[in-house]
C-alpha cells in the first residue's frame, strides 16, 4: 500500500543519515540494556576508555562512557559478602588516639597519625602488617630542628603518584614528606590556627588546605609555593575532599554549611541540611558526595542542589542510658570513588556500611561490623579490596571523654566478593 512504502521509505531515509559514531553509540547502549535484562553490572567494556595501563575488568571498574548515563555507579554493594569480624587485623604503634590516615595509590602501604605528634608513626605495610618507618615528633618551636611535629596532627593526604604526603597540626604548620623515604621536603605556613583538612587535586601536585581559622588555602608543591586564599565558613573547617576538577568541598563544623570551592571563578556554594557540626566529608565522584555531622546524621548530596538528596538521621543509633539521648556523632565518612558503596564511624562500637539508592537518592545500611572505640579516619583501598579504620579512645578533634576499653589502633577490615554464578554474558550486537 502507498501508507507502507512511505513508512518504508522514511525508515531507510533514517539508517541512511545515521553516522557511524551514531550507530556505535546506538549499539553499545542495546548491549548495556541487554547487560542490565541479563542481571550483569558493567564494569569497563571499552579498553579505549580504561585508565592507562589498566585492562578491562575488574583492575577498571570505572568506565567514562558509561558515566555519562544517569545510572553512573557499579552496584558493587550487591557483589560484597558481609565482612567476618573475624578477619580484621590491627596493627598497634601508636601511644595516643589515631587521628587521620591515607593509604597510597598502589595499596600497599598505610601511613597514620596520631595525636601523640609522631607523623608517619607509622608507615605500615599492608601485606605483612609491619612498622616501615617512624618520625618521632618534638617539643613545641622546635620544627626545624626535629624531623617530625610537634604538636598533634590532624590530616594528610597523599598525591595520586605517590610522591608527596602532606600532614597538617595544631601548631597551624603543613609539612611535605616524600612518601618513599620518610624524609621531610618542606614546611608550608600561612594559616593562623589549626589545619583540619588536606588533599590533594588528582593527577597533580596542587594541594588544598583547610583550617580552624575560617579560610581554604591552594598550594603547588612541586614548586613549594603559595598559591591563593578563599574565604566564606563562619565557624571553623573540620574537612576537605577534592578529586580531578580544579575545586574542592569543606564541611563548616557549627555554621552548619557544606561548601563547593570553584578555584578559577574564585566562587563558592552553600549547602544546608545538617542540624549540628559537621566533621566530615568526601566526595563519591565529581558530581556526588557525603557528610556526617554530631547530630548522628549522613547526608548524601548533588553538587547540583542545595539540599541533601538523601539523610539518614541517628544513622549509628543513640546510646543506651538514662538522661538525655544524644545521638552518636558521626567522625568519620568513607567511600570508595565511583561506586555505591559507603562506610561511616562514630563511637558506637561499630563501623557502618552503606548502599547509595538509585539516583543517590536512598541511603539503605548493609552491614555493622564491630570496632571499639572512636573511629576517627576511614578510607578504601582503590581495589575495594580493603576498608581501613584509624581509631582511638578520643574523638580528634577533642577530649570530651575517654572510651578505655578502646584501642588506639589501625583496622585492616577485608572486602570480598561474592564468588560469581557461572553463566553466559549476552554477546554484543554486531555492527
Amino acid at each position: 500500500s502507498p501508507s507502507l512504502g512511505r513508512r518504508r521509505r522514511e525508515a531507510a531515509e533514517e539508517e541512511i543519515d545515521e553516522t557511524p559514531q551514531e550507530k556505535k553509540l546506538r549499539l553499545a547502549k542495546l548491549y548495556l540494556e541487554r547487560l542490565r535484562q541479563y542481571g550483569e553490572f558493567p564494569r569497563c567494556l571499552c579498553p579505549s576508555e580504561a585508565a592507562p595501563g589498566a585492562e578491562p575488568g575488574p583492575q577498571a571498574p570505572w568506565c567514562r562512557a558509561w558515566a555519562r548515563g544517569k545510572s553512573a555507579r557499579i552496584p558493587l554493594s550487591l557483589q560484597l559478602q558481609p565482612p567476618d569480624p573475624a578477619s580484621i587485623r590491627v596493627l598497634r604503634g601508636h601511644q595516643l588516639p589515631v587521628t587521620c590516615l591515607v593509604i597510597s595509590p598502589d595499596d600497599k602501604f598505610i601511613f597514620s597519625a596520631s595525636k601523640d605528634g609522631a607523623v608517619i608513626k607509622c608507615k605500615w605495610d599492608v601485606e605483612s602488617g609491619k612498622r616501615l618507618c617512624v618520625v618521632p615528633g618534638g617539643k613545641k618551636g622546635t620544627e626545624e630542628q626535629n624531623m617530625g611535629h610537634a604538636s598533634q596532627v590532624l590530616c594528610m593526604a597523599i598525591s595520586s603518584d605517590g610522591k608527596y604526603l602532606a600532614t597538617g597540626d595544631r601548631n597551624k604548620l603543613i609539612m611535605i614528606w616524600d612518601a618513599a623515604t620518610c624524609k621531610r621536603l618542606h614546611i608550608f605556613t600561612g594559616h593562623h590556627d589549626a589545619v583540619s583538612g588536606l588533599s590533594f587535586r588528582k593527577g597533580t601536585h596542587q594541594l588544598y588546605s583547610a583550617s580552624h581559622d575560617r579560610c581554604v588555602k591552594v598550594w603547588d608543591v612541586a614548586e613549594n609555593a603559595y598559591v591563593e586564599t578563599l574565604f566564606g565558613h563562619q565557624d571553623v573547617i573540620t574537612g576537605l575532599d577534592s578529586l580531578s576538577r580544579e575545586c574542592c568541598v569543606t564541611a563548616g563544623g557549627r555554621d552548619g554549611t557544606v561548601r563547593l570551592w570553584k578555584i578559577p571563578e574564585e566562587s563558592q556554594l552553600v549547602f544546608c541540611g545538617h542540624q549540628g557540626s559537621i566533621d566530615c566529608i568526601q566526595l563519591i565522584n565529581e558530581e556526588h558526595m557525603v557528610s556526617g555531622a554530631d547530630d548522628g546524621s549522613v547526608a548524601l548530596w548533588g553538587l547540583t542542589k542545595k539540599k541533601p538528596l538523601a539523610l539518614a538521621r541517628q544513622a549509628h543509633g543513640t546510646p543506651d542510658t538514662q538522661g538525655l539521648q544524644e545521638p552518636y556523632w558521626i567522625s568519620a565518612v568513607a567511600a570508595l570513588r565511583n561506586t555505591d558503596l559507603l562506610a561511616t564511624g562514630s563511637h558506637s562500637a561499630s563501623v557502618k556500611l552503606w548502599k547509595c539508592g538509585e539516583g543517590f537518592r536512598k541511603l539503605e545500611p548493609l552491614w555493622d561490623i564491630p570496632l571499639v572505640g572512636f573511629v576517627n579516619s576511614l578510607k578504601f583501598s582503590a581495589a575495594g579490596d580493603f576498608l581501613v579504620a584509624g581509631v582511638g579512645q578520643e574523638h580528634r578533634l577533642g577530649r570530651w571523654w575517654r572510651i578505655k576499653e578502646a584501642k588506639n589502633s589501625i583496622c585492616i577490615i577485608p572486602l570480598r566478593r561474592r564468588a560469581a554464578a557461572p553463566s553466559k554474558p549476552p554477546t554484543a550486537p554486531s555492527p
